[in-house]
């Protein structure tokens, strides 16, 4: 696959699935911009691009802004002059539940990352990717359609559910316009969100629970990443592809 000339902006890029994300989209040529708000991950993770090439971009910023949001789209397209690819993939997960006095916090909180964040930077970047053709990849999770790792985690399932819909609905309407958008659900992955969260669980302790026994590296999300954005797959949208090691066949 090679994206080279082309413009790929992935948030939630300064660790996990979107920093392997970035670093791919660089190796494959493409100019990517590079959105998170820890501003040390993120440098870290462009030295890592730079590798390849030195045009690409990186913007602080905290999605859950709207002014952020806006800025993050205009850099992008003032810096590169278009884009080709969107990679919704920032994230967070907090513990809750519906008998605490927080849960409202939490849900704000949670949606307004994993939901609201995504579908606002859709809408601003839609019109520049449909003059490019191009293709968007939202990042959800088996949570979007199982409640068995922990019902204190419900804003986030709920945020993961919504997600996958909206994708459905986002990939129908842009199908006009030659416009694919396509999920992907990843299982435990190595990253660093439920340590970001203080969870009292661990990304390992999920490998007994998937059927393969074993926790998914960020690297195997992004490769299908990339695949969903590139020629390859030019026949696919609307899709929500699990890559979760078994784990839904347990659960």
């Amino acid at each position: 696959m090679s994206f080279v000339d082309k413009v790929a902006l992935v948030t939630g890029a300064s660790s996990g699935i979107g920093a392997a994300t970035a670093i791919l989209f660089a190796k494959e040529g493409a100019c990517v911009a590079l959105v998170a708000r820890n501003e040390v991950k993120l440098n870290n993770v462009l030295e890592q691009c730079e590798k390849y090439s030195k045009k690409h971009l990186i913007i602080i910023a905290d999605i859950s802004n709207d002014e952020d949001v806006i800025n993050v789209v205009k850099k992008t397209i003032d810096s590169f002059g278009k884009l080709d690819v969107l990679v919704n993939n920032a994230g967070i997960c907090r513990f809750t539940s519906i008998l605490e006095e927080n849960l409202m916090k939490v849900y704000d909180e949670t949606v307004n990352t994993n939901l609201r964040a995504h579908v606002y930077i859709t809408n601003l970047a839609a019109p520049h990717l449909i003059k490019t053709k191009g293709s968007i990849v939202n990042i959800s999770s088996t949570a979007g359609s199982s409640i068995s790792m922990s019902s204190r985690m419900l804003p986030y399932f709920i945020s993961k559910a919504a997600l996958d819909q909206f994708s459905r609905g986002v990939a129908l309407e842009l199908a006009q316009y030659g416009v694919r958008v396509n999920t992907i659900s990843p299982g435990p992955v190595k990253t660093d969100i439920l340590e970001n969260s203080n969870a009292p669980i661990t990304v390992d302790s999920f490998k007994q629970m998937t059927a393969l026994d074993r926790v998914a590296e960020p690297e195997e999300i992004a490769e299908l990443i990339l695949y969903l954005s590139s020629d390859k797959a030019k026949s696919i949208t609307g899709s929500n592809y699990v890559s979760d090691n078994g784990y839904l066949l347990k659960h």
